[in-house]
C-alpha cells in the first residue's frame, strides 16, 4: 500500500523544496506519494524537470493563490 507524505516547504527558497523532496523520497518505499508545498515559483519547474530526469513520475503540479502542490511518486 502506498502512503502519501506532505512537506510543507513553503517561504523557504531553492533549493530547498528540492532538497526536502529529495530527502523525503530517500526515505520512502516505490509507489509512495510525496506532495510539496512550494511558494516558490521555481520549484514548479525544477521539481518537475528533476522528477523527469531521475525516473519518478509526476503525479500532479497544481498552482494556488500563494503557493504550488506539486506530487511526485517514487519509482525506483
Amino acid at each position: 500500500m502506498s502512503n502519501r507524505q506532505t512537506i510543507d516547504a513553503r517561504n523557504t527558497f531553492c533549493p530547498g523544496p528540492m532538497m526536502e523532496l529529495i530527502a523525503a523520497l530517500k526515505q520512502s518505499e516505490i509507489g509512495d506519494e510525496v506532495e510539496v508545498l512550494s511558494s516558490d515559483k521555481g520549484s514548479a519547474n525544477d521539481i518537475p524537470a528533476w522528477t523527469k530526469k531521475v525516473g519518478h513520475q509526476l503525479v500532479s503540479s497544481e498552482e494556488h493563490a500563494d503557493h504550488w502542490a506539486i506530487v511526485v511518486k517514487k519509482m525506483k
